[in-house]
């Protein structure tokens, strides 16, 4: 069966997974994995991710980023071809270090951002690497320890998960660690890692529910969310093919992105990077962010420099409206 193509877009939420060829270990030393996350912290700092959530177990890593200013298959190329050079050469040996391709999941981001950074890092917890979520903390190989504020990542966004659990940075950690803690009792979590109907419905108690009132979904092994979310991205990547056929047209600038939302949404262009906005604005700053990320390909952070809002924001509002409705910006 012929692999499928990667989903893709500026601004799409995603969760990487890759193992060990025969399962052997990816990582042997702390150079190893300090070498790694060299070539993440590269990317992130040429604006290609944003890094929410990672582990590193001996034979797999998993990682949740959101994509900026390139495709996640050119990101993820740079990352392991780079590591498995040098990796090699360290360890002088020849020849593949990871099982096939490593696998790329689209993920809804409400409600699984959370779920899923709770999950990958619990990962060590899971594998008998660390005992606790108190020994968790001092643990290196995980961003858990860089929301903890334990070891410093500068190139990691801690503060958007933080931002799920309240304002002051005190009460969002110790919320945060609540959340991590009660995820311990749910041992694994198959609908985060698993395929087709499975994964698209949010795991086999909701499969089987639907089964029983003869209601059908769509579904896809590369996706993570509802049915609704499943066939957006799928018509939002038939959207995107149907574009490349034609000739590539000249990315216009923000400036004149922004007027011409705001002619067609019938709003007064300099409202829209006003300080005070009403809802009605907000709703069209949203999906001014839309086109100009997802669309042609803008990054978070110049288009949150253009509004004088930060790129979290940016990035949440260009991941969120149904994509269905940028056509007519075509």
């Amino acid at each position: 069966m012929p692999r499928q193509a990667r989903l893709d877009a500026p601004g799409t939420l995603h969760h990487v997974m890759a193992r060990g060829i025969e399962g052997i270990d990816i990582f042997l030393t702390d150079k190893d994995r300090n070498d790694f996350l060299v070539h993440l912290a590269e990317q992130c700092e040429a604006e290609a991710l944003r890094v929410y959530a990672w582990a590193f177990i001996p034979n797999h890593f998993h990682l949740l980023v959101r994509t900026g200013n390139r495709p996640i298959f050119a990101s993820m190329r740079k990352i392991l071809t780079g590591y498995v050079v040098r990796f090699n050469r360290r360890h002088q040996r020849r020849g593949h270090l990871f099982q096939n391709r490593y696998k790329s999941t689209v993920c809804e981001e409400d409600p699984y951002l959370l779920e899923l950074a709770r999950y990958i890092h619990l990962n060590p917890l899971r594998a008998g690497i660390v005992s606790s979520v108190k020994e968790l903390d001092r643990y290196p190989w995980t961003g858990h320890s860089a929301i903890m504020g334990i070891v410093k990542r500068e190139w990691q966004d801690t503060e958007e998960i933080l931002s799920h659990f309240g304002r002051g940075r005190g009460v969002a950690v110790k919320r945060y660690v609540a959340f991590l803690e009660e995820g311990i009792s749910l041992r694994e979590r198959p609908e985060l890692v698993g395929g087709g109907l499975l994964r698209s419905a949010g795991g086999w108690s909701e499969v089987v529910s639907r089964r029983r009132r003869g209601i059908g979904m769509a579904s896809d092994e590369r996706i993570l969310g509802s049915a609704g979310f499943v066939e957006r991205v799928i018509a939002e990547a038939e959207a995107k093919e149907r574009e490349t056929l034609r000739l590539r047209r000249k990315v216009p600038e923000l400036s004149a992105l922004l007027r011409e939302v705001a002619e067609r949404e019938g709003t007064d262009k300099d409202e829209l990077r006003a300080p005070r906005r009403t809802r009605g604005v907000v709703r069209v700053i949203k999906l001014f962010c839309q086109v100009a990320v997802r669309k042609y390909g803008h990054s978070g952070a110049s288009v949150a420099r253009f509004l004088g809002v930060t790129t979290s924001l940016v990035n949440r509002y260009a991941a969120s409206g149904d994509l269905l409705e940028l056509g007519k910006y075509a």
